[in-house]
């Protein structure tokens, strides 16, 4: 397993080991041991799967009171895949971060808890399937305008299928102290 740092503390690329051949392959989405001696040591008490067509935007979303940390893994399908750092005392404060997933040559995306995230599908369709730190709370929930021009996430779909929900988020120099994600460790 490889562990790549992107240029925002707390959030990682993980190149899991594979093992294939022409029947296919096989690869273990997560085993604790292996994450917490690679520096992931959250407790995951949640996971959650998505499908999403190709064109679906989701996002940006964000815990306020009990941000989570999460894995991101593409089961099947393509996305651009995007974390914006919304914590405070970041240094990397607004700054967003983007990679492709896909589920050829498999790599997952680990956040720390603090981050907005959100994706763009890319192939037809997309299975994704994320490790979840804390119990998700509808009433906790919030977001960042996808398409904020002060965060310049370059977005690869053209008219992408958003919510109206997602659609109504509003900027990130909009959102007050008390609307963003409390309580987020950052580590160095």
């Amino acid at each position: 397993m490889q562990i790549v740092k992107t240029p925002l503390a707390g959030l990682l690329v993980i190149e899991p080991d594979c093992f294939d051949d022409e029947r296919g392959f096989f690869l273990e989405t997560y085993q604790r041991d292996r994450y917490q001696k690679m520096g992931i040591s959250d407790e995951f008490v949640q996971d959650n799967q998505s499908h999403s067509i190709k064109g679906v935007l989701r996002g940006l979303h964000f815990q306020i009171l009990r941000p989570q940390a999460q894995i991101v893994t593409v089961m099947s399908g393509r996305i651009f895949d995007v974390c914006v750092d919304l914590r405070l005392e970041s240094s990397t404060f607004g700054k967003c971060y983007s990679v492709e997933l896909c589920d050829d040559g498999p790599r997952q995306l680990y956040m720390a808890p603090g981050f907005a995230h959100g994706f763009c599908v890319l192939s037809d369709r997309v299975d994704l399937h994320y490790k979840c730190s804390r119990l998700f709370d509808p009433s906790d929930e919030a977001g960042l305008l996808w398409n904020d021009p002060d965060i310049g996430i370059n977005w690869p779909v053209i008219n992408p299928r958003i919510s109206k929900r997602d659609n109504t988020f509003g900027r990130l120099k909009n959102l007050s102290t008390e609307q963003l994600p409390h309580n987020s460790i950052v580590e160095k």
